[in-house]
């Protein structure tokens, strides 16, 4: 009997399998294994060291396999006689607990013993940029308010229309594709899933937007911040819980008047509880906190919260209720790690629900203008506050592994120690002379 990968690349005349797995630092990682060998690395996996990648691993540990989970091969539209797959990856016999697939497969299955099942939808902003990565890629997209141009959408049609007609031939059913608020921006959404499904589709949607960007000619950026005067990059996530079975949502509430159930209200209550630390997560880099704590950009707003805060339907908060039985988290960013966000907000929330966490009441302000009224608590300034914070969480560090949490606290705090040996040119203007 043929393995899976050896039927699916008989039956779509592929080639090459990408056997990949995603670090710490969200930088995927693959080995191109040929269609003919593929079946015998089915079961064992394609061989790494992890000391290549940024994990917490040394030149001395052993070889790592990424044992392909068949179920999330996709093949590549623009490249078809190549698919890639997702692989959980293994050192001695045993999951790799730092892995970040592993550690959202993890929440996944504690949220199952609880009777739960988180599905999601990503909204995943990037920029075109020029090659050299100095400025958008469309000089003529200049208007300070271009959100939903018409003209700058359509100078761009070749690159979008290819990416969302590859999104229907991979059955992700995409719906609406749109110019964002800042100039060169880009926005692409297609239907919610189950948590790993949409973790790998988010995963795979940043390479293929990147892939078939440079196939123009140009260059696609998840960036947090790219310009300083333009809006950043958000990734903002929607989630419900659902039953086992997955056909009941257990965040629904027709009685309740933003249409959210008790349940709904204690998950929310977690993610608020957990903000600070949940930072580190979502907003995983030095530029990240240049989005949420930005001054005012050309548009007019940074779309992006600075505060612990939610609302109803209302865009100024970090957290928004668009509809019933669902939340609208706007804390992450694009260089969020597709599969630690979610399996961060998960933990966060089975906590809030474990724990009976209020949310408090709504706030219905215009943070961007009334801000100062919430009294809320900030959002971390700095990327270090926000690691520190992790680093401190026993909640987060139960749930989500005390290997997971240290090693990527100790990667995130090179990172940032690595940042601060650098020198800007604001630091001699201002400190040269004192």
């Amino acid at each position: 009997m043929a393995s899976k990968l050896e039927a699916f690349a008989k039956k779509n005349s592929v080639k090459y399998f990408l056997f990949n797995f995603t670090d710490l630092k969200g930088v995927q990682r693959s080995k191109l294994v040929p269609a003919s060998a593929a079946a015998g690395m089915e079961k064992d996996g394609a061989g790494f060291a992890g000391f290549a990648a940024y994990l917490d691993m040394t030149p001395a540990h052993p070889d790592m396999f990424a044992v392909p989970d068949t179920t999330s091969v996709m093949q590549l539209p623009w490249k078809p006689e190549v698919a890639w797959v997702a692989g959980d990856l293994v050192m001695n016999g045993a999951s790799v607990e730092q892995a970040p697939r592993v550690v959202l497969k993890r929440m996944i299955a504690a949220a199952a013993k609880q009777g739960y099942r988180m599905k999601t939808g990503v909204e995943a902003e990037y920029h075109l940029i020029d090659p050299e990565g100095t400025d958008i890629s469309d000089p003529r997209d200049i208007d300070p308010k271009p959100c939903y141009d018409q003209s700058a959408l359509m100078r761009r049609y070749e690159v979008i229309a290819e990416i969302c007609d590859a999104m229907q031939t991979l059955g992700w059913g995409p719906y609406q594709n749109d110019h964002e608020d800042a100039n060169g921006q880009f926005e692409m959404n297609w239907d919610y899933d189950d948590a790993l499904v949409t973790a790998d589709r988010h995963a795979f949607f940043k390479f293929m937007v990147k892939s078939i960007a440079e196939n123009h000619g140009l260059r696609a950026t998840f960036m947090p911040k790219p310009f300083l005067h333009l809006t950043g990059n958000g990734c903002h996530i929607h989630i419900s819980v659902w039953d086992k079975t997955g056909k009941k949502n257990l965040f629904h509430d027709k009685k309740d008047e933003l249409g959210l159930s008790a349940l709904a209200h204690l998950f929310l209550g977690g993610v608020l509880h957990h903000a600070e630390a949940l930072c580190a997560m979502t907003n995983p880099t030095v530029n990240s906190y240049k989005r949420i704590n930005a001054p005012v950009t050309n548009s007019g707003a940074t779309w992006s919260p600075n505060a612990v805060t939610w609302s109803g339907n209302n865009r100024t908060h970090m957290v928004r209720t668009p509809d019933d039985g669902r939340f609208e988290f706007r804390l992450a960013d694009g260089a969020a790690n597709p599969y630690i966000m979610q399996a961060a907000y998960l933990a966060a929330g089975l906590d809030g629900i474990e724990n009976k966490r209020d949310p408090g009441k709504r706030s219905d302000l215009d943070m961007y203008a009334d801000g100062h009224k919430a009294r809320a608590r900030l959002l971390p300034l700095y990327l270090i506050d926000a690691i520190r914070a992790l680093g401190r969480s026993r909640v987060f560090k139960q749930a989500l592994g005390a290997e997971f949490t240290s090693a990527y606290v100790k990667i995130k705090t090179d990172e940032w120690n690595d940042y601060s040996r650098h020198q800007s040119n604001w630091e001699l203007t201002h400190t040269l002379d004192t």
